[in-house]
């Protein structure tokens, strides 16, 4: 059977309130300013000012607030399409991308995206926000940003990305939000997009979190990473070897899933163990960091390997076998196979791959998010008895992510609990 064990000051309540800041240079051009002025508001305003102070408040007044990805949602963050630009052909992108795409961002890096296809993605997630506030959820945006414009720190240039994924970035834990310090050097200024919410949820009472930004130099990357075929990546993967070096602490919000007091993490093309170990010495003592491995030729982003859909459930990739699954069912969990997706060959998955297909969000134990056209999914999930929630999201796909990365749970109604035991 699986043990549950309750704890009692849900968000580690008892530790005192800190805000860890990164300095980010202060030598970066003066772009920034206009670059990422707002060209408009999606978000609520409060009715603070810059100077109005920020007042205590109880943790029941916190708007942040999740233990684990399957308690009732009740708020989420949203990413967004527009503006979405294809990063610059470096090593680390190459070391994260599969060689048939390698033209692409030759072609197309520095620039945006098809501008048909980003139009379609843009409708498809204004129809899941739309779908997901009928299901009782709060919506909210990241600030729209031109990610064209060419930025300049002292170790290098870059164009930006997107504010598409921010599980890519944020990780909410207890009360905490904790905002990851990335590893690609198109990712550097994302965090911008998502600061205008993250001030409001630190007003109104929600711990803030900035893990050290990474100067992202050359040391950071193995300039000789050899990538010339799937069997020389599942050699490197197996030999503990990744494109990202142990330079500096990095790591994407993606590469944890939580469950409670246990969070678990891989080492990745994007994170590595100097991030995981600034995380685990950072949440110790209430939670524990477990790192997990898998048979992935090109680790990045645990979701679509590996994830965790209630107490003492997991999604388990069989393409991606994990080489720790036994500690799994030794704690009395249930591993569930999912189906071969569905994604036709012909579709474009410049960032990611067919297994977007479980990579879903839940919005309790018992309804998920699931796209539309994947009917094999619906059908394993109805066996589990959880209810589908029909969304289609193809074209959202193609900029690499799922539900669950197109989002970030802001607050789930629930308690901190130990489910690993």
């Amino acid at each position: 059977m699986l043990r549950v064990r309750c704890l009692r000051g849900g968000s580690r309540g008892a530790e005192a309130a800190h805000l860890i800041g990164a300095m980010v240079s202060r030598v970066v051009t003066g772009w920034v300013s206009r670059a990422f002025r707002s060209t408009s508001s999606s978000t609520a305003a409060l009715p603070l000012t810059a100077d109005e102070p920020v007042n205590e408040h109880t943790a029941e007044d916190c708007p942040v607030c999740a233990h684990n990805e399957w308690d009732p949602l009740e708020e989420v963050i949203v990413g967004r399409a527009e503006n979405a630009c294809v990063p610059p052909f470096t090593v680390e992108i190459k070391a994260n991308t599969y060689e048939k795409y390698w033209p692409f961002y030759q072609q197309h890096g520095g620039h945006t995206f098809p501008k048909d296809h980003v139009k379609k993605a843009v409708s498809e997630i204004e129809e899941m926000c739309n779908i997901l506030q009928h299901e009782g959820v709060t919506v909210r945006r990241p600030e729209p940003i031109d990610w064209s414009v060419e930025y300049k720190t002292p170790d290098f240039t870059s164009t930006g990305m997107y504010a598409a994924m921010p599980r890519d970035i944020l990780i909410v834990v207890g009360n905490e939000i904790i905002e990851a310090p990335m590893a690609w050097r198109a990712r550097f200024f994302e965090y911008r997009a998502y600061r205008p919410l993250i001030k409001e949820y630190f007003r109104r009472g929600a711990k803030w979190t900035t893990a050290p930004k990474p100067t992202m130099s050359d040391q950071l990357y193995d300039q000789e990473y050899p990538m010339r075929t799937v069997e020389d990546r599942h050699k490197l993967a197996a030999q503990g070897k990744f494109v990202t070096t142990e330079f500096e602490p990095c790591f994407d919000a993606a590469d944890f899933i939580r469950a409670g007091t246990d969070i678990f993490v891989q080492r990745s093309q994007v994170t590595n163990y100097m991030g995981i170990e600034w995380m685990r010495r950072h949440l110790a003592p209430t939670y524990k960091i477990h790192i997990l491995s898998f048979k992935d030729p090109n680790p990045m982003h645990i979701d679509a390997t590996f994830n965790i859909i209630g107490p003492g459930l997991v999604l388990s990739n069989p393409d991606r076998p994990c080489r720790q699954i036994e500690m799994f069912k030794k704690a009395g969990w249930t591993v569930v196979t999912p189906p071969t997706p569905l994604i036709p060959d012909n579709h474009p998955l410049w960032m990611s791959s067919k297994w977007l297909s479980m990579n879903v969000l839940m919005l309790d134990e018992k309804r998920v998010l699931v796209d539309t056209n994947e009917t094999s999914t619906q059908k394993m999930f109805e066996s589990l008895g959880i209810k589908s929630i029909k969304v289609s999201i193809r074209h959202a796909n193609s900029l690499g992510g799922g539900f669950h990365c197109w989002t970030t749970d802001v607050r789930r109604r629930g308690t901190l609990q130990s489910y690993f035991l």
